[in-house]
């Protein structure tokens, strides 16, 4: 459902994403991780179509985005770690907007809208104004508006940021819900319990490239770790540290 073929995007001499070749498959839920400028939200927002590709190609749900961009529009659900919300609105009547950007009727939106409202909790909050809503309350406005259309693809970037612990169980027990029912769940995440909790694999990124994909359990094996997720992470990216300071070494001496 996800498809990024030698994918890369540069910003002057800076390479922040470097030939990247990945596949997320229909129903998969895939977990990003890696220190911050690793490239994550960067390779995030090519594949949402906000930002061109320096070269490579990018597909979603069997779409080029950069060819085909309302196709793929209409079948994916993004939510960035700060999602704009319009302030003025309540949440019932962003949801209503939402559905109406993707030609849902009426019907449809009150239907979808009365299945999500009481799953995150928002019933006391309908009415109210988004401006004056907590962060936590304006994420799961986010979360459930973008899960309205029913989406093929979700991209979600730091989904738990700003949410207490219930709040954060209610949308792991969604996301894992929809991905069981065939939903492809891309999460960019520094929660190494998150990720080890949710994901079917998980990609660590390091310095604009997949330094490793797989299970948890594939991870450590390619570590050499103990059991812990955390271990795995700190080998990979010291090792392709480690390397990348090696070859910078040996091409001043050449």
């Amino acid at each position: 459902m996800i498809e990024l073929r030698n994918l890369t995007k540069r910003f002057g001499e800076l390479t922040a994403v470097n030939d990247v070749t990945l596949t997320v498959h229909r129903g998969e839920f895939f977990a990003v991780l890696g220190p911050n400028a690793a490239g994550k939200t960067t390779t995030i927002k090519m594949i949402t179509g906000l930002i061109k590709p320096t070269s490579g190609a990018v597909r979603v749900a069997g779409f080029d985005v950069q060819a085909e961009p309302l196709e793929v529009r209409r079948r994916l659900a993004y939510v960035p770690d700060f999602p704009f919300l319009y302030e003025k609105l309540t949440p019932w009547e962003f949801f209503r907007f939402i559905g109406q950007l993707f030609q849902m009727a009426d019907e449809r939106i009150e239907a979808a809208a009365r299945g999500l409202i009481p799953r995150f909790n928002l019933e006391d909050y309908l009415r109210k104004p988004i401006e004056g809503l907590s962060h936590g309350t304006r994420q799961r406005v986010a979360i459930a508006a973008a899960l309205l259309h029913d989406p093929e693809v979700f991209v979600i970037d730091e989904p738990m940021v700003g949410l207490d612990p219930h709040h954060a169980r209610v949308v792991k027990d969604i996301l894992k819900e929809r991905s069981r029912t065939g939903m492809t769940v891309f999460l960019s995440t520094h929660q190494l319990s998150v990720a080890e909790e949710m994901a079917d694999r998980i990609g660590i990124m390091h310095q604009g490239k997949f330094v490793a994909v797989g299970t948890s359990e594939e991870l450590r094996r390619q570590s050499g770790s103990d059991g812990v997720l955390e271990h795995s992470f700190l080998a990979l990216t010291r090792q392709e540290a480690n390397l990348s300071e090696e070859k910078a070494t040996g091409a001043k001496r050449a």
